[in-house]
């Protein structure tokens, strides 16, 4: 490992790991209006949702790195303690990366970067029609964590109307992941698409209490098929298959096959392992459980 002291080192380097790091990281497109009522528009990565009810969202418009000056949102908001946040989806993500350049002051992204306003309902600055879920904020406070480029500025919101376009919702009215097609940023110009392929499923543990990984018997835990991803499906199960089972498994196909083989015990038991690493990829855990439980056996 590479040890790095951000106290010695240069904010750009430290800024540099972070953003590539704590990723992928959700973007908040950001509208404001200054005092007179001009409208400004700028995505943030520093973004992310911290309680429902309130509805709270704190997104960090930092200062800059290179010359330590702030943006024109932080400044906006400062003035009129409203912000709308506009969530970024594949369709828009490239207008949204324009609407990033800096503009001087008085310039509008809206029209700079092709997006379209909509008038806010509880709030002064507008919203932007192409994204997908739009919130109306009150800005609650701004915290500065540091006067020198590169600090942050927390700009905690509540957010007090939520406007979801209905065609991302699923046929019980929830928002669909697959249709709202998020991106999110990396390091560098580097983006992700949250579709398709990238997602995945994660069986939470909270309706039980797995055995954990502890509780999984060592040849198995140990093993050089079996990868951490694995052993965590197995440690979320709350009970182990019962010696029946566990039995019935042996005339099963590929159990079968790799039993009644020529192989030493040793070959059986990465064959089996390999078997039960494929049901885990295909979710069946119990099945998987029931063969590492035969191998056991060898």
């Amino acid at each position: 490992m590479i040890t790095y002291d951000p106290a010695k080192e240069k904010t750009g380097k430290i800024h540099n790991i972070i953003l590539s790091s704590v990723a992928p990281r959700p973007i908040a497109f950001a509208a404001t209006i200054d005092k007179e009522g001009n409208p400004n528009l700028s995505p943030f990565s520093f973004f992310n949702a911290f309680g429902a009810k309130p509805p709270i969202l704190v997104f960090s418009p930092s200062r800059r790195v290179r010359d330590n000056t702030t943006k024109h949102t932080l400044e906006n908001i400062k003035e009129t303690m409203e912000v709308t946040i506009n969530v970024v989806n594949y369709a828009m993500v490239h207008q949204t990366s324009l609407a990033s350049t800096e503009y001087p002051k008085g310039v509008n992204e809206f029209i700079k970067a092709g997006f379209t306003g909509l008038p806010s309902e509880k709030v002064r600055p507008p919203r932007v029609k192409e994204s997908p879920v739009q919130y109306e904020c009150k800005v609650l406070q701004i915290i500065e964590t540091g006067t020198e480029g590169g600090a942050g500025n927390l700009v905690i919101c509540e957010a007090v109307m939520i406007h979801v376009s209905e065609e991302i919702l699923d046929e019980e009215g929830k928002i669909d992941q697959h249709k709202i097609d998020l991106v999110a940023r990396m390091g560098g110009n580097i983006y992700c698409r949250a579709s398709g392929n990238a997602l995945f499923q994660v069986e939470k543990p909270i309706s039980r209490s797995g055995i954990g990984v502890d509780q999984i018997p060592e040849r198995i835990r140990y093993s050089n098929t079996l990868t951490g991803n694995d052993l965590g499906k197995l440690g979320n199960v709350e009970v182990l298959p019962t010696p029946e089972e566990v039995s019935a498994m042996n005339d099963t196909g590929g159990v079968k096959v790799v039993l009644n083989s020529e192989e030493n015990k040793e070959k059986k038991r990465i064959q089996l392992h390999m078997l039960a690493k494929q049901n885990l990829e295909e979710g069946k855990v119990n099945d998987a459980w029931k063969i590492l439980l035969i191998s056991e056996k060898l």
